[in-house]
């Protein structure tokens, strides 16, 4: 049963992360140091206000994928950032774009549409 417990709190390996997704969060994290340094905010106070370690805190100023995202929006906050996180994938263009594509009808069916009509009023000519 105790090594159950050791087991399951032992650190886990972080995600694996592409190097445009590292870039990313280093460029995060970096924005994160500059707003600490700004407040003239030591990572000591911001890691008591956050409740995170002082270690925790350089993990996250330095875009550490590990860091799990709670702790990014407790350094947000402690920052008066955190309305920031409203501005992450507000605008999903891709996704517009593919329910537009997906709601408009194919060539084909708008040709169908089109000659259903004068298909009909034809037959009806004829008859």
């Amino acid at each position: 049963m105790i090594f159950l417990s050791i087991i399951e709190n032992m650190p886990r390996k972080p995600p694996v992360v592409f190097p445009q997704e590292q870039r990313l969060l280093s460029e995060l994290g970096e924005r994160l140091r500059l707003a600490r340094k700004r407040r003239k905010l030591s990572s000591a106070v911001v890691a008591q206000r956050a409740g995170i370690s002082r270690t925790t805190v350089y993990k996250v100023e330095a875009g550490a994928p590990g860091a799990t995202l709670g702790t990014y929006v407790r350094v947000l906050a402690v920052l008066g950032l955190e309305g920031d996180l409203n501005l992450l994938a507000a605008d999903d263009r891709i996704g517009r774009k593919l329910q537009d594509l997906a709601l408009e009808p194919s060539p084909d069916a708008r040709r169908r549409k089109v000659a259903s009509p004068s298909s009909a009023r034809n037959r009806e000519g004829s008859e």
